[in-house]
């Protein structure tokens, strides 16, 4: 388990990863698939891509990338927990834990893991959990207006769809809901 704490972006270009994601696939032979190009909204090197590639994870460099950056848009601060496994950590699935501070929100914890050596290069999931001190349903109309509502999914939890790779889950608790906002990178 390695801990980054207090990220800043990092001066390094988004070429550098895709040329450590291609580097490492030529590596693996010619029937390795190639990991498709990622067109990132910020090109600059998130700190948990760093600690990764640091830690020898390079085929998954530019899905981490472009999910971390995604997640951590438009934040105040993000601290991150990698799980990185001790041996061939470039060949196993990797996991990150992360606390986000917002401005004009409240704070999430978001998980997501990485899988190498997929059919797309590397897949990705994500869990985005945020408290909201309103009711659930004023957060799925006010933080969740653009995904269906599709009912119930026992009795508790409603669930919102946003495709079928795009699932939020928002639950009561106590005078306010929590959102678990679940998403499939492809």
């Amino acid at each position: 388990m390695i801990t980054v704490t207090n990220f800043g972006r990092l001066c390094l270009l988004a070429v550098t990863i895709g040329w450590i994601s291609m580097a490492s696939a030529a590596e693996q032979g010619p029937s390795a698939p190639a990991p498709p190009p990622v067109q990132a909204v910020n090109p600059s090197v998130h700190a948990v891509t760093q600690a990764a590639v640091n830690a020898g994870v390079l085929s998954c460099a530019s899905r981490i990338n472009q999910v971390t950056n995604f997640l951590a848009a438009g934040s105040q601060g993000t601290g991150a927990t990698l799980y990185v496994p001790s041996a061939d950590p470039d060949r196993k699935m990797i996991s990150v834990s992360l606390e986000i501070q917002n401005a004009n929100m409240p704070s999430t914890y978001a998980s997501t893991s990485f899988a190498p050596n997929q059919a797309n290069g590397c897949g990705a999931v994500y869990e985005a959990v945020t408290y909201w001190d309103m009711k659930c349903d004023d957060v799925a109309a006010k933080q969740f207006a653009g995904l269906k509502k599709s009912g119930a999914m026992l009795k508790e939890i409603t669930m919102l769809e946003g495709g079928p790779e795009l699932k939020v889950f928002l639950m009561p608790a106590g005078k306010g809901c929590i959102s678990i906002k679940k998403e499939v990178v492809q």
